[in-house]
């Protein structure tokens, strides 16, 4: 399978309320977790776009001052981490252009995994890309439709592209919300006093108050016009394969994704862990932060004390969606800290969530024996991550992943600890209750586009 021209990250939309670009700011706080190279929003005031993108936190893109110019009751925001494609602004999101119909902006969560053979096509019809995203191709796609009506045009866009996405897109005076019809990466619907909010994680709607309503279908689209409730079309059958790495470690320990909460879950893992895979030890240390609660779990499970051996300067973005490995091996370096006076002279049960490429566990490993550890045993509370991930996850190709590359035993002996063992994938499933819609193909391989 080949790799797509893609974006990545969370994605806001706001709808029929007063001050929808500060609403959307919050959202993309909120949701800062799944992005950090960048972030945009755009706002629509009486059918005029405002939009403000650039590199960086949302708190840094974002002033008082650049607020205030956002104006409108309607917006849509993008937080982004790249899986593909160069660190330009022009990369950023929302993706905006001017057409036929009027104007039009575009957000997106996922991967199209047939972007570059839809792009080659639109190249040969005459469209001319700005970007390397795929996200780019729906907007030449809208705008090329021989249909009359934006929402038939993007049902015709829909029917083209493959892969994951949750796409919310914004025009002169409505706004969609669309799901893939597999339902990989999550997208939820909130009501905010008169109008609407759409958003990647239900956490953003618990920073600005919002109500949960329900989940977006997969297949679904959500059509927002003023004064109404939105409209539901089902532009295709349904057929979920929900990203189990959401539970693992993307999502916010506190959202609600696919209709269970992820901190109970990632506890669940943790007990099941503890179940499978036993080792006599004097305390369980997470490493901070995604490996907190199953750390928690596997400590209650096993009656092992747990303990914060390891300290994570909060300051530092996530290592794992930095995009190069000089970038993350530095990051490493700069996150975490040992404890040593709480692990000097200890046996460690040492919980993380995955291990990818296997540079941060050998590193943590080391800082831990430095420290004074006796030993140190890592249990990971997700199966190996043996095969690429293609539908808006960034994990590597497969021969940069360690477990595609090496035994258990062997990443043992590279990681440099005393044991090392994985959840079993039917452990994992028996922690989300055994529901079998759910896509597992970094684990297994089964790759359902």
């Amino acid at each position: 399978m080949e790799r797509a021209l893609n974006e990545k990250c969370a994605v806001v939309g706001v709808f029929d309320m007063k001050g929808a670009a500060q609403i959307a700011y919050l959202g993309l706080f909120a949701l800062q977790h799944r992005g950090q190279e960048a972030a945009g929003i755009c706002s629509n005031r009486d059918g005029k776009f405002h939009l403000i993108k650039d590199r960086g936190l949302v708190t840094r893109v974002f002033t008082e001052k650049k607020i205030k110019k956002l104006k409108g009751d309607m917006a849509i925001g993008h937080t982004r981490y790249s899986t593909a494609g160069n660190d330009s602004i022009l990369d950023a999101q929302p993706v905006y252009a001017r057409y036929d119909l009027g104007e039009l902006a575009i957000v997106h969560n996922g991967n199209l995994t047939n972007a570059q053979e839809v792009r080659d096509q639109l190249i040969k019809k005459g469209a001319i890309f700005q970007t390397f995203m795929d996200t780019e191709n729906m907007i030449h796609l809208i705008a090329k439709s021989e249909k009359e009506h934006l929402l038939d045009r993007i049902v015709d866009a829909l029917h083209r592209v493959e892969g994951a996405y949750s796409f919310v897109i914004q025009s002169r005076s409505k706004m969609f919300a669309a799901r893939d019809r597999f339902g990989f990466r999550p997208l939820s619907l909130a009501k905010l006093g008169d109008g609407y909010m759409v958003a990647s994680e239900t956490c953003a709607f618990d920073l600005v108050g919002a109500e949960f309503i329900r989940d977006v279908r997969p297949g679904e689209m959500l059509i927002f016009e003023k004064g109404k409730a939105p409209q539901s079309i089902q532009v295709f059958e349904p057929d979920p394969h929900k990203c189990i790495f959401e539970y693992i470690y993307f999502s916010r320990p506190d959202s609600v994704v696919y209709g269970k909460n992820v901190y109970k879950l990632r506890k669940k893992m943790g007990q099941e862990l503890a179940k499978e895979l036993p080792v006599e030890a004097d305390m369980v240390v997470p490493v901070p932060d995604s490996g907190v609660a199953a750390a928690l779990g596997y400590s209650q499970q096993s009656g092992i004390p747990f303990e914060l051996g390891i300290m994570r300067n909060h300051y530092v973005g996530r290592t794992f969606i930095e995009p190069t490995q000089k970038l993350r091996n530095l990051r490493v370096k700069m996150k975490l800290s040992p404890i040593k006076e709480v692990i000097e002279g200890k046996r460690l049960v040492v919980i993380d969530d995955s291990i990818v490429r296997g540079t941060t566990s050998k590193r943590i490993v080391s800082m831990l024996k430095e420290a004074g550890a006796k030993e140190v045993h890592m249990r990971i509370s997700s199966p190996p991550t043996t095969d690429p991930c293609y539908y808006g996850v960034d994990t590597p190709e497969k021969d940069q992943l360690i477990s595609a590359r090496m035994t258990t035993d062997e990443i043992r002996d590279y990681i440099g600890a005393d044991s090392l063992a994985y959840l079993s994938i039917d452990a994992m499933m028996r922690s989300v209750g055994d529901d079998q819609s759910y896509c597992k193909a970094c684990f297994d391989g089964n790759y359902i586009v």
